[in-house]
């Protein structure tokens, strides 16, 4: 094209290639590091699937002496959120997922290799969209949505398959002549690459995950350069890949049919491209049948979600770990205390026949075991700092009385496989530690099969009996004599051989205190509970029915 049309096409002053890719030198890095990223568009919080993403890539990083950077993909505007990328960030912090480099939650970046954030680099894209237009290998499309609209309908008619290409590509051939009068008749114009690819052939690639593929090559002139001057996404993560220099793009399999586009817009642009490792989507069951997990339709699609309910990060990790390499779980067990990123994972072994299924069973299972594997200090620490931002009354409560709280805590803890497992999420905290501090209402149902008056006459009795200073055997004794007077049976044997001649076991008289203390049927170790709970405490909910 004349040197009018490409002036008219870019008034502003642009950088040379050049110019540009002396400011994005190749990394000083070990032989064989790897440098990915996680690049989200932001448009509201981050998808889960979008995190097991980064965490992939974070992974792959680092554990090959590497570098892990955030790029911001916003070249979309309009669906834009203001705040989102503060969100990623306090996400990926929250986890320690941590990149080394990329855009900052105060808008600045941390690294060499900037901008980070994609609307702050129009005039990159733009030099070398203009760089491929002087080559002939773009041009300016002046058709209309209605244009489209049509053209997409003729070839829906006709059974083809829709797309702007071959004889479809009606600006691909405009002349000099008809593009310069175009231009300062002022019309809109988009920018086009120029396809040189034959569908009927087949572009082979090697994927990280998936293995050998082939598809056919790509024949469409797609967008580069929007209405805006801003580039597509297609245009742009090649440019920011090649200047990031990243060697390693790990992204949903959703993107595996534009692989042949990308290459081939790598090939156009002369430049290596990287390696493209396409993972499975996470799904869940819905009513017996596999979906995507859903922004929609799933509160767990935000990874906020388990940060608000109090899932122990670990417990999170080690989950996505798990659903990456099936062998993580033996690890674990040989290595209970490691922190997660020990683990190696393993990219040959990770499984793309199906997406995996995202398992709260399994989840809920990893996360009673990470607390069951804490200290009371830790729980209650841990508890603490979510309490802060998300139960204020609670973190008031556990500030106010630290050390009865870890007490509690420490019930049936450290008892090796016996270890208490009752904790799931830190909001389960509250449900475990209310009771101590608020005499619970009583369900007459749980009572039974003594009425409220034998209750009363039973509680007080035992009111009498209890003492601090018992050990537990001591302590159980007396429950046997106190359930011989009342009627039962001092052992579950006996009361099965004979069940006619006691109202029950020791065992119910032992519910029945519990109930009294705690108002549920089933707690921990109760003879531990009434010794936090203190022998004021006691006397006072055995006597005050």
């Amino acid at each position: 094209m004349t040197p009018e049309i490409i002036d008219l096409l870019f008034p502003n002053v642009l950088p040379t290639p050049e110019e540009i890719e002396a400011r994005y030198p190749a990394r000083q890095l070990p032989e064989g590091a790897v440098v990915s990223r996680l690049a989200p568009s932001p448009t509201g919080y981050l998808h889960i699937g979008n995190f097991y993403q980064g965490f992939l890539a974070e992974r792959l990083a680092h554990q090959n002496k590497g570098v892990f950077f955030l790029r911001v993909e916003d070249t979309d505007q309009k669906r834009r959120v203001d705040g989102a990328v503060q969100v990623v960030l306090k996400a990926l912090a929250h986890y320690h997922v941590l990149p080394d480099e990329g855009a900052q939650e105060d808008g600045s970046d941390k690294g060499s290799y900037g901008p980070y954030t994609q609307s702050l680099r129009k005039d990159i894209y733009q030099a070398y969209a203009k760089e491929l237009v002087k080559k002939g290998l773009a041009y300016p499309c002046f058709c209309t949505s209605e244009d489209l609209d049509l053209m997409r309908k003729v070839q829906e008619k006709q059974g083809l398959r829709t797309g702007y290409y071959g004889k479809y590509a009606k600006c691909r051939d405009l002349s000099d002549e008809e593009v310069l009068a175009n231009l300062k008749a002022g019309k809109p114009w988009i920018l086009r690459f120029k396809s040189n690819g034959d569908y009927d052939k087949r572009l082979v690639f090697e994927d990280l995950l998936k293995g050998k593929l082939s598809l056919p090559e790509n024949n469409i002139d797609h967008v580069i350069i929007k209405g805006d001057g801003l580039p597509t996404y297609h245009f742009a993560h090649v440019v920011d890949d090649h200047l990031m220099k990243t060697t390693h793009v790990v992204r949903g399999e959703e993107w595996v049919p534009s692989v042949p586009l990308h290459l081939q817009l790598f090939a156009l642009m002369g430049w290596t491209p990287p390696k493209y490792a396409h993972h499975a989507l996470l799904q869940k069951l819905d009513n017996g049948k596999r979906r995507k997990i859903s922004k929609r339709y799933d509160p767990e699609a935000n990874i906020e979600y388990f940060a608000e309910h109090g899932y122990p990060q670990t417990a999170v990790l080690d989950y996505l770990q798990n659903l990456m390499n099936a062998n993580f779980e033996e690890w674990r067990k040989t290595n209970p205390l490691a922190p997660t990123f020990d683990f190696p994972v393993n990219f040959s072994k990770i499984s793309n026949t199906a997406g995996a299924l995202f398992d709260f069973v399994k989840l809920h299972s990893i996360c009673r075991e990470v607390i069951a594997n804490m200290t009371a200090e830790e729980v209650y620490n841990n508890t603490l700092t979510w309490a802060e931002k998300f139960n204020v009354p609670l973190a008031d409560l556990m500030k106010a009385n630290p050390d009865k709280v870890k007490a509690i805590l420490n019930i049936e803890r450290g008892i090796g496989t016996k270890s208490r497992k009752d904790l799931m999420k830190w909001e389960d905290v509250e449900n475990e530690v209310s009771y101590f501090f608020t005499k619970p209402a009583l369900d007459s149902e749980n009572l039974k099969p003594l009425s409220m008056d034998e209750v009363r006459t039973l509680a007080s009795e035992y009111a009498n009996m209890y003492s601090v200073a018992d050990d537990k055997d001591a302590w159980f004794g007396k429950i046997k004599e106190l359930a011989v007077k009342f009627g039962f049976a001092d052992n579950m044997k006996e009361y099965k051989a004979n069940p006619d001649n006691y109202k029950g076991s020791v065992a119910d008289v032992a519910r029945i205190l519990r109930v009294l203390m705690t108002g549920r049927t089933q707690s921990p170790d109760l003879f531990a509970i009434m010794q936090v709970m203190g022998v004021g405490e006691v006397k006072k909910r055995l006597t005050e029915i």
